[in-house]
């Protein structure tokens, strides 16, 4: 990696009408920044991996989440639904729990001579919280929310779409490199 800047996105998938089956840990790296057209790859390798099924995508407010290509592509996706976080709430995101975790542990005082050393950092803390199953749901525990097929008691207007459908719920900016 020759690369003077790269951006990282991450996704935790719960599958709300099947717990047994996990956490999904994903990861991007990429040069720059995120842009519309970017991220739009990045889903269609998010579909590829999720094989067909219904996928929701909860996103924060970044543009190019919610700019008019990607509102127009995602129209024409059966298999996904956008739903968008509130404004300024942070700790909603179980991703930034996990973003979090990782500058804690392995990219704490990590002063690497080349990128390739942060992301060679990063995959380890994916590889640790990976193989501890109930560290990813910590994340999620820790925002209040929940996943559950049918309308759970504590569902917030603010939370529609958030464990409302009987599918593979995905949150934080994108998915792709995923763990199973």
């Amino acid at each position: 990696m020759n690369w003077k800047r790269a951006s990282m996105a991450g996704a935790l998938g719960y599958h709300s009408a099947d717990p047994e089956r996990g956490v999904r840990l994903c990861l991007h790296l990429k040069p720059a920044s995120y842009d519309t057209a970017a991220l739009i790859e990045v889903l269609e390798q998010m579909k590829a991996f999720y094989r067909g099924e219904k996928v929701v995508l909860v996103w924060d407010g970044l543009s190019a989440h919610w700019s008019r290509a990607m509102r127009a592509w995602a129209a024409e996706q059966d298999w996904l639904t956008l739903e968008r976080y509130p404004a300024y709430a942070p700790e909603l995101n179980p991703v930034e729990l996990l973003w979090s975790s990782l500058k804690k542990r392995e990219l704490a005082n990590l002063a690497g001579d080349h990128l390739a050393d942060v992301a060679d950092a990063t995959e380890h803390g994916i590889h640790r919280i990976n193989h501890n199953p109930q560290l990813p749901l910590s994340f999620l525990a820790h925002t209040d929310l929940t996943i559950h097929p049918a309308h759970p008691p504590n569902l917030r207007k603010d939370q529609v779409g958030v464990g409302s459908n009987p599918c593979r719920v995905v949150r934080g900016a994108a998915a792709w490199r995923c763990c199973a």
